[in-house]
Formats: structure tokens, C-alpha cells, sequence
């Protein structure tokens, strides 16, 4: 059913929500996971992948992290570090790799909110034609 789930992070505290769901998910159907993260400060959107701040590694200690907790549990994982604008990165990673789920957290912003401060999820989910699966964190 999900070969391959792709698991967005953006590194805050609403990831837990998306992280134990899929985890439980991709163990019943023995889906391969990919976490990727899309670095998205000042160096990253200038240099790509070229980049090394603080942030950008910090991501991938991150990013580690996470894959680690995976693969405790027995899931075949591996990560991504993409840069720029997170759901113009994340639409050409599906483009470019496909998957059979894309899990994302959201925020739970108002309508007000993502008009002003923009909304990845939403671009995602208008922009794929895979199943996107959002959870709204606590």
C-alpha cells in the first residue's frame, strides 16, 4: 500500500505528532520512510547546497536523530536536506523521487495566519498527486 512514505520536518516540537503516527503506519506496511527537512534560513536560500551554517547542521543532527528512532523500531529510513522554500522544495522532491504518501504536521494556523505567513502544507497538497497525509499538532 505505502512503499514509501515521505515524512516532512520542519525541527520543532510538531513533528512528535507526524513522527509517532508514521512510525506505527510505516511498521504495519512495511514502508520504507523518508525524512526530509528543508533548510530554509538565509544561507541556504542563497547557497544551496553549498551552505554550512549552524542551522544547516543542527538539521542534520537532527535529521539523525529522528532516522535513528526509526530504524530502533525496525523501519528502513533514510534522510534528506533540501534548501530553500520549504513547499517549493518539498513538491520537486516528490516530483523528482515519487512516493506513495507525503506526512506532513501542521500548525494549525487560521486562514489569517497562513495568508500572511504562507503555508507549506497547503502548497503541497494542491501542488502532488500522491496521498497527503496532514496531522495537526497538539
Amino acid at each position: 500500500m505505502y512503499r514509501t512514505i515521505l515524512v516532512t520536518l520542519d525541527s520543532t516540537p510538531t513533528d512528535r505528532a507526524i513522527i509517532d503516527h508514521i512510525k506505527a503506519l510505516a511498521q504495519w506496511a512495511h514502508s520504507q520512510v523518508v525524512l526530509l527537512h528543508v533548510a530554509d534560513g538565509w544561507a541556504a536560500r542563497t547557497y544551496g547546497e553549498e551552505a554550512i551554517s549552524r542551522e544547516i547542521t543542527e538539521d542534520r543532527q537532527y535529521l539523525d536523530r529522528v532516522r535513528a528512532e526509526f530504524a530502533a523500531a525496525g523501519i528502513e529510513t533514510r534522510c534528506e536536506l533540501a534548501y530553500g522554500s520549504p513547499g517549493d522544495e518539498i513538491v520537486k522532491w516528490v516530483e523528482k523521487n515519487g512516493c506513495d504518501l507525503v506526512a506532513m504536521s501542521t500548525h494549525g494556523h487560521g486562514f489569517l495566519a497562513d495568508l500572511f505567513l504562507g503555508s507549506a502544507s497547503n502548497h503541497v497538497r494542491h501542488s502532488i498527486h500522491v496521498p497527503v497525509l496532514l496531522l495537526r499538532a497538539k
